[in-house]
């Protein structure tokens, strides 16, 4: 939804793979959304849902003006569920307005191409209809108009986290230390009030380029198409066929179709690694035994004086060595082979907050104390001798 949707889209292109309950293996390059029958079926009927008072039902006309149309250059990205589009409306009415004039929004147009698309465009409306919070993505309303399927929602300017992360150019500058430990933090957040709502919501596509930025690169989790309800009761998960994106879902899930709050935990763990490494999860162009990142790193992960390994030299001087410590911690406890021993993401939160208040300690005593030391990509501490500004920048 920000001026970055076209990579962030064509990103969902790389490897992803469907899994069935045996626990057998499709590999599928176009879309990582693999399932239409295991969309879930929403607790509400889609009555219910479409009449919610929280969002708009936008007719198609006022959406045709306010995307002029929908004309080739008001395209913001284009996906295997159809194309995103800028457009403006009133920032109180939500009625079309010129082009340049009024809010800026990015409005979804869904492929007329089946079920599947429509399923997740209902669950979408059925979870961001209901929910509002700081780190997610803000829907503003719907439109469903004969065979047209809209979705209307913030635009985000910042583009994706996948795109600061992994995309090289001017556009495109590596984020600082601090700015991926704020960015991880509001993402943490954003996963915290799901998995707090009765009953749970498990995102189950958690992934960098799910992860929105507004002007302020504060994050927002968007793309609700795959959500779903957790488990009720005595029930310790939902059975369901597995959906998701290759090299993020947690392996008891690819193994067995149990869902629970513990597999968005792991893709979290994956994400964090991402942030820290500036790697991919999965990169064929890596040499061989790099090409799976959790794999790649663990060993590294486990021993501290080799995190360094690991980290992003384009981080090099911006971190110490007990906070690189602490981040690379909390990403192995998320990435735990067995559920149990995965931390809940009250307990992320709560890491990161340590993180980020130690990186303004850090951030002020860099100000008063010249030689403190950093580690870098050898694994040597080298101490700044004039610095001039934090090393700790946003």
């Amino acid at each position: 939804m920000g001026a970055c949707w076209s990579n962030r889209i064509k990103a969902e292109s790389l490897s992803n793979t469907e899994v069935n309950s045996r626990g057998g293996k499709n590999l599928s390059s176009s879309s990582s959304k693999v399932s239409s029958a295991s969309v879930p079926q929403t607790p509400r009927s889609e009555g219910e849902i479409l009449q919610s008072s929280n969002i708009k039902n936008f007719s198609f006309s006022d959406l045709k003006t306010s995307t002029r149309n929908f004309r080739p250059d008001s395209v913001l990205g284009e996906g295997g569920f159809g194309s995103v589009f800028k457009g403006w409306v009133d920032e109180h009415s939500l009625t079309a307005t010129k082009p340049g004039t009024g809010m800026v929004i990015a409005v979804k147009r869904l492929n007329q191409d089946g079920y599947q698309g429509h399923k997740e465009w209902l669950t979408e409306i059925n979870y961001l209809g209901q929910f509002h919070h700081p780190n997610l993505v803000k829907l503003f309303g719907y439109c469903l108009e004969d065979e047209h399927r809209l979705l209307v929602y913030e635009f985000m300017p910042r583009g994706s986290m996948e795109n600061h992360l992994f995309r090289r150019g001017s556009h495109f500058q590596p984020f600082s230390w601090s700015l991926r430990m704020k960015i991880a933090l509001g993402a943490a957040k954003g996963l915290a009030f799901l998995h707090s709502a009765e009953p749970k919501v498990i995102y189950r596509d958690f992934k960098a380029s799910n992860i929105l930025l507004d002007s302020n690169y504060n994050a927002k989790l968007s793309d609700f198409g795959l959500a779903r309800d957790g488990p009720i009761g005595d029930k310790s998960h939902v059975s369901t066929r597995v959906m998701g994106t290759y090299g993020y879902a947690a392996p008891e899930y690819l193994a067995t179709g149990h869902l629970t709050a513990k597999s968005d935990i792991y893709s979290f763990g994956v994400v964090l690694l991402e942030m820290l490494s500036g790697r991919r999860a999965i990169d064929k162009n890596r040499p061989s035994g790099e090409h799976n990142l959790v794999e790649w790193a663990r060993p590294y992960l486990i021993n501290k004086r080799r995190i360094f390994r690991v980290m992003d030299p384009r981080l090099e001087g911006q971190y110490s060595l007990p906070q690189a410590q602490k981040a690379a911690t909390l990403s192995l406890q998320c990435l735990a082979a067995e559920a149990k021993y995965r931390p809940d993401m009250d307990e992320v939160v709560k890491v990161l907050e340590q993180l980020q208040e130690s990186g303004n300690i850090s951030k002020s005593s860099q100000k008063e104390h010249h030689g403190r030391g950093h580690i870098h990509s050898n694994g040597r501490k080298t101490a700044y001798p004039r610095p001039s500004a934090s090393p700790l920048r946003a």
